[in-house]
């Protein structure tokens, strides 16, 4: 399994740890393509260097934008929940985030082999520039099973 992603990141010192999920061996191909395809900045934060103890997730900026791989499917991402898609890859966010003022937000993807989950803290509102910058990542290395609608 994936140990740490040793990205150097300019003006973060210090490791983040990230509590990532452990996940099956298929979903483990999957999220391990992600890490390697990511951005080195997300909402032009750098990357960090990130402990996952096992698991597969990134991070950038201080404070941490987080990213999870392989997380299971949220609570309230249901048939009747809505989703934002943006360059074309479909998120959830909890109603209860989804206020249009400065919060943190918890988003995860939709439709996608395996969920990744991304935390972006109030600093860096709204979402769509994290949304926007993982989206090619996401669509080169997790497999769409059925679009946002």
């Amino acid at each position: 399994m994936a140990s740490v992603l040793t990205v150097l990141a300019g003006g973060c010192s210090g490791t983040l740890t990230v509590d990532a999920p452990a996940v099956s061996r298929s979903d483990a191909r999957s999220c391990a393509a992600l890490l390697q395809a990511l951005p080195r900045r997300v909402a032009d934060q750098q990357a960090r260097r990130v402990d996952v103890g096992g698991g597969y997730a990134a991070a950038w900026g201080d404070p941490a934008i987080e990213l999870r791989c392989g997380v299971p499917r949220p609570h309230g991402l249901d048939r009747f929940a809505g989703c934002q898609v943006a360059n074309g890859v479909g998120w959830f966010i909890p109603e209860s985030q989804q206020t249009g003022r400065r919060v943190a937000i918890t988003m995860t993807t939709v439709g996608r082999a395996q969920n990744v989950e991304v935390r972006i803290p109030a600093a860096y509102f709204p979402p769509v520039n994290a949304m926007v910058d993982l989206a090619p990542a996401l669509k080169r290395t997790i497999r769409e099973v059925r679009p946002c609608v």
